[in-house]
């Protein structure tokens, strides 16, 4: 029983936590800040317990390197 409350807790714990660091990196978006490194940080906290948030961690790298692609073979 304690067991399972802890994995409860942990997992918690860790959706408010990279909640709160992902919705201030969108809230950098519109104001000055890194929103670039927040919002992936943020993903990368939930992606620790939930697969939604891996798969979408996976979809900003690959658009993000994608930005950086185009952006380096423009002059």
């Amino acid at each position: 029983m304690i067991q399972w409350t802890l994995r409860k807790l942990r997992k918690v714990i860790i959706a408010l936590v990279g909640s709160t660091v992902t919705l201030i990196g969108i809230i950098m978006i519109f104001t000055p800040g890194p929103a670039v490194i927040v919002i992936p940080l943020g993903l990368g906290i939930l992606a620790t317990e939930f697969l939604w948030a891996r798969h979408m961690l996976h979809k900003v790298k690959t658009y993000i390197s994608e930005k950086a692609a185009r952006r380096s073979k423009s002059p």
